[in-house]
């Protein structure tokens, strides 16, 4: 493909940058870099851009998209990522909607996709389970046919946000008989107001609450909730992982990531001297920026067979490895300029009433919650020592 910007790409960049300077919400402005967002934030930044027509970058125009090309999509991404907007939760977005407009009948696209796009329904993935995570067809969660219905039991763990949702979308075995474990499970969609369905919330060791467990007990489904054929889910579940790494990869926001800690690295000081000065310091941003420029080289050029109708393979694996890496080697030399100005943290200051101003300028006292959150990103969707694995298999051969 060709990489070059032409000058219709450079307006498309203008015409962006402008929009998000001056119809960005206000009250959004500053929450995501503050780690401060609600349900409805998500929202309103959804049903804001749905009145841009801007709801769906990634999504055909038969459904509400844009329509954009691999290089548009590209740049709005890098344009919100510069403006620090609210993220748009991947998961009815970029995670489910592929598999419903791969996968779903007619009356379920018709339903579900207008609600995603237009900010009606917020979405979790009900995947990972206590003793199925990176094995994820070791699953457990089991539904059951009675009638027209399917009686859920079992537990989703790490369900991300899914104190905000409305509905789910879950892996759950059908076929306890199955010849493999990857047969026999099939991807039902559930409504979290069911009864018996139980959200429990899981602390993370920054103190947040992003992350929850799932319970579900007895919960009775229609069984027109069904996506697809019964005991292919594994089938879906591979379709919807190739699009959630291929997003997980994160160049713009890294490369936003990247700027700032140039600027921090450029104020804080090693012996007197701004620690950007530092010959091992500044090597390794270096290096981190040209491993991030290969990455966006890499995500390109997916994008571009996406274009041309080629779902996202192995490369959505090499996206993932390399997107998380980068991610957290940012988190580490944020940590490191800022130095015991990332120690203290005071989640919720001054709210809580806390009198006690934490120590340092305002932008080291994230680094450190965030250097831990980001642990995560090389262990969900599919840990990379699973990619590693995928790479052998599908690149190599092995």
């Amino acid at each position: 493909m060709d990489l070059d910007f032409t000058p219709e790409d450079v307006a498309f960049r203008q015409e962006v940058r402008t929009w998000l300077e001056n119809d960005y919400p206000a009250d959004l402005r500053g929450k995501f870099s503050r780690d401060e967002y609600s349900k409805e934030d998500f929202l309103l930044w959804q049903k804001t851009l749905f009145n841009r027509g801007w709801g769906a970058p990634a999504w055909p125009k038969q459904y509400g998209g844009t329509g954009w090309t691999a290089v548009q999509r590209f740049i709005f991404q890098e344009e919100c990522a510069r403006a620090e907007t609210l993220p748009i939760p991947p998961f009815g977005m970029s995670m489910l909607a592929p598999v419903l407009m791969a996968f779903a009948n007619d009356e379920q696209k018709a339903h579900y996709l207008p609600r995603i796009i237009n900010g009606t329904d917020f979405w979790c993935q009900g995947y990972s389970e206590p003793g199925a995570g990176s094995d994820l067809a070791s699953l457990k969660t089991k539904a059951e046919r009675v009638g027209d219905h399917y009686i859920i039991n079992g537990q989703k763990t790490w369900t991300t946000l899914g104190h905000f949702a409305d509905w789910i979308f879950v892996l759950c075995r059908t076929d306890p008989a199955a010849r493999k474990p990857q047969e026999g499970i099939s991807f039902i969609l559930v409504d979290m107001k069911t009864p018996g369905v139980e959200v429990r919330p899981i602390i993370t060791m920054d103190g947040g609450h992003e992350v929850n467990e799932t319970w579900f007990t007895d919960v009775k489904v229609p069984v027109a909730n069904l996506v697809g054929k019964e005991n292919e889910g594994w089938t879906y579940a591979k379709y919807l992982l190739a699009h959630e790494r291929t997003g997980i990869a994160g160049v713009a926001r890294s490369k936003k990531g990247i700027e700032r800690l140039r600027e921090i690295a450029s104020v804080e000081l090693d012996q007197g001297q701004p620690i950007i000065r530092n010959p091992d310091f500044a090597k390794k941003i270096s290096e981190l920026e040209i491993d991030l420029s290969a990455l966006e080289y890499t995500e390109l050029r997916t994008l571009a067979r996406e274009a041309q109708g080629k779902g996202p393979g192995p490369e959505s694996s090499i996206l993932k490895i390399k997107g998380t890496e980068i991610q957290q080697r940012i988190t580490e030399l944020t940590l490191e300029a800022v130095g015991v100005y990332g120690a203290p943290y005071f989640r919720g200051f001054p709210e809580d009433g806390d009198n006690q101003h934490p120590i340092g300028p305002d932008y080291a006292h994230l680094t450190a919650p965030m250097y831990a959150n980001m642990r995560k990103t090389s262990i969900y969707g599919g840990s990379n020592e699973i990619q590693h694995n995928i790479i052998a298999k599908m690149v190599l051969g092995l």
